[in-house]
């Protein structure tokens, strides 16, 4: 089903209304503003445009050649309405992006004679979060101060995410951040980038659990409705959709600058929530020629034996050398799923509740195959992963454990087309998974010198069990103490 294409010729011409729905159907349609600080629907959906933005060809080539806060704010403002007065949002968008340590902000660096690593670690974090989270930061304040109102942003995060979060968070008057890891499985450096962060307004909570815990314990407290209403609670995971507006620019960015739309682009992405590879999903969605979007996942791979042989069957989270993907429930796929159900609210909700309770998702076949058409999925192993990293690193680019299953899964699955070029998303820096990196390269990778000193920096964390009501406890605590 294809939308009827509307076209905003310019970020100073008034935007057209954008309306979201939620993917099980019962909440109210709402504005952008509403979908940025709500974050989860209330009827515990995710939010989608009610209509999806196309670009035509010629849009695309007015878009060739600029600036990347440019095109980030001409794609985001195809789904923010009229939340954000004209100018605002590309001066958002400039200001989220000047601290990126590349003037590219995403540069693309030729690996092979058809691969490219999109990389997306010249952020605060040296991580693919920060494209989004920068803005959001600058959008919560933005509309916070408007509206005269306080927020508590909960998340939880299976290693960059949290630190992302809390980097465009941090010391913002009008909100307090808690955010969730998994006690001991996320690497060092992720965490030291968290817990040593002490600013008043931010709090990290080690759960004793696994990603997929803290991402339940989260919802949890979104469907908690008279605690949410008490904390007035928001999220920055990418369950919050202007996440995933965030992250549509950088596919566009790359695939202009690799001839788009007169030539098509297949990318890789290591993903295990599903949210980075459904912004891919997304800028598809909107008319950029993507050919294919190759899934590369580690030994957690429900995604990969989904996109295979439309197994979703959930498993026990197998910690592995890229952290990041440790994930069995990817909260991001429900998008796709609504989107493969014909937007069917009630069919999604009754198949989401089914995978609550038995550990399956059951998808119909016609459904599979259309994403299966679309979708390519790879599981790497931890070996196959320090095998890929030296092999890069043999070639001249060091690269992540995440980065590594990405170029993997696109060795597995090139497109058929020897001109199609592939990205591969680079979704982290090196230095962040330092143990790794020298285990396949012999080389430990240095901290940039922002983060030089991370290991001796004081850390501040609790730990807490994996309990809803101990954490609610201690999200209220921080919530009321800066409140006063």
């Amino acid at each position: 089903m294809r939308n009827r294409p509307f076209r905003r010729p310019s970020l100073s011409a008034k935007p057209p209304a954008m309306r979201y729905v939620s993917t099980r159907g019962e909440a109210a349609p709402r504005d952008f503003e509403s979908v940025l600080l709500a974050g989860l629907a209330e009827d515990g959906g995710l939010f989608l445009p009610e209509t999806w933005p196309i670009l035509l060809p010629e849009d695309w080539r007015a878009l060739r050649g600029r600036p990347y806060p440019e095109i980030a704010a001409e794609i985001i403002g195809r789904f923010t309405g009229d939340t954000f007065e004209p100018g605002v949002l590309l001066s958002m968008c400039r200001d989220a992006y000047a601290g990126f340590t590349t003037p590219a902000v995403a540069p693309l660096v030729q690996l092979d004679e058809r691969r490219f690593a999109l990389e997306l670690f010249h952020g605060p974090t040296l991580a693919f979060k920060d494209f989004a989270l920068q803005l959001l930061g600058r959008m919560f304040d933005h509309v916070l101060a408007r509206r005269g109102e306080r927020i508590t942003i909960v998340g939880a995060t299976s290693g960059d995410t949290g630190s992302a979060a809390i980097e465009a968070c941090r010391d913002r008057q009008n909100l307090d951040i808690v955010i969730l890891h998994p006690e001991g499985r996320t690497s060092a450096v992720q965490r030291r980038q968290m817990t040593t962060v002490l600013s008043p307004n931010v709090r990290n909570l080690a759960v004793r659990g696994d990603f997929d815990n803290c991402q339940d314990l989260v919802k949890a407290m979104f469907n908690d409705a008279p605690f949410r209403a008490e904390m007035n609670l928001s999220a920055v995971n990418s369950i919050n959709w202007a996440r995933i507006a965030a992250q549509i620019p950088y596919y566009v960015y790359a695939a202009l600058s690799l001839g788009a739309p007169e030539r098509e682009v297949a990318f890789a992405v290591p993903t295990g929530n599903f949210g980075n590879v459904f912004a891919g999903w997304a800028a598809r969605r909107m008319g950029l020629p993507v050919s294919s979007l190759i899934i590369g996942s580690n030994r957690n791979d429900i995604l990969a034996r989904w996109i295979t042989a439309n197994d979703m069957s959930a498993q026990p989270v197998v910690p592995s050398l890229s952290p990041s993907m440790d994930i069995q429930v990817s909260s991001n796929f429900e998008r796709l799923l609504f989107e493969l159900l014909g937007r069917d609210g009630a069919q999604t909700a009754a198949t989401m509740r089914a995978f609550r309770e038995t550990g399956t998702m059951p998808i119909p076949e016609e459904a599979w195959r259309n994403a299966a058409a679309l979708f390519r999925g790879q599981a790497v192993s931890d070996e196959e992963t320090i095998a890929e990293m030296r092999r890069l690193y043999a070639q001249g680019y060091a690269a992540d454990p995440h980065t590594a299953a990405g170029t993997a899964a696109s060795h597995a699955h090139a497109p058929d087309a020897p001109g199609t070029p592939i990205v591969i998303a680079a979704t982290a820096h090196p230095a962040k998974f330092p143990d790794a990196v020298e285990q396949a390269t012999g080389t430990r990778p240095a901290l940039p010198p922002h983060m030089a000193d991370l290991y001796e920096r004081e850390e501040r964390f609790s730990v807490l069990p994996n309990d809803l009501s101990a954490v609610q406890s201690a999200v209220r605590a921080h919530a009321r103490r800066n409140a006063d």
